[in-house]
């Protein structure tokens, strides 16, 4: 049985251009194979914690740097709580608008609480990083309301794709597929581009079924 994580990175709720591709191309996995799973993981709602000093200090005690004590033991356990609700998924569906030409702080504050080492990558002086997710699944749908691919600079810079697919690759995700609705405002049609977007995310899910 294959598990689905869907993760909203919007605040907006149904006014969400991203969660709307998202729903769209869930719905159509769903029909495609009612044995599916899907759970949503809306990081606006859920209550995750700071990634303060006594789960930095947990985490450098694997590079060397000091012990690990009563208090960053418990941090560290908190972190692979968490964490262990995303490696038990086969597939994320990653749902993300751009902010500011990056992805919102939620989600930035969530890959930081869950990329640990021994968890999502794993290291060597000699060899450097290494992803320790395999077989895993990536599916995102990215949305701008003025930024678009290949679009003057003076509309702004994507560090937004880019930096999600580095961490992606980073953490050992390999197969990532993606819709994109940019730009969502700065078009003459932006119902009809919606209905394009939404269309190519229900075509992207009967392709992979």
């Amino acid at each position: 049985m294959t598990k689905i994580l869907h993760i909203v990175a919007s605040p907006r709720g149904d006014a969400s251009q991203s969660t709307k591709l998202a729903e769209a191309y869930l719905k159509a996995k769903a029909e495609a194979d009612p044995s599916l799973t899907i759970e949503t993981l809306e990081l606006w709602k859920e209550a995750l914690p700071e990634f303060d000093g006594d789960k930095a200090a947990a985490k450098m005690t694997f590079f060397g740097v000091g012990e690990m004590g009563a208090t960053q033991q418990t941090a560290w356990d908190n972190v692979v709580e968490i964490t262990s609700r995303f490696t038990d998924a086969d597939v994320y569906v990653i749902s993300v608008p751009m902010w500011n030409g990056g992805i919102p702080y939620k989600l930035k504050q969530y890959i930081d609480i869950i990329t640990q080492p021994g968890l999502l990558f794993g290291f060597d002086p000699e060899a450097g990083y290494s992803g320790l997710l395999e077989g895993k699944r990536a599916v995102v749908f990215y949305t701008s309301g003025v930024w678009a691919p290949g679009a003057d600079k003076k509309y702004g810079t994507d560090f937004h794709s880019e930096y999600l697919g580095w961490w992606l690759d980073f953490v050992g995700v390999k197969d990532v597929s993606s819709v994109r609705f940019q730009p969502s405002l700065l078009t003459s049609d932006p119902d009809g581009d919606q209905k394009v977007a939404i269309a190519n995310a229900i075509n992207l899910a009967r392709e992979i079924a």
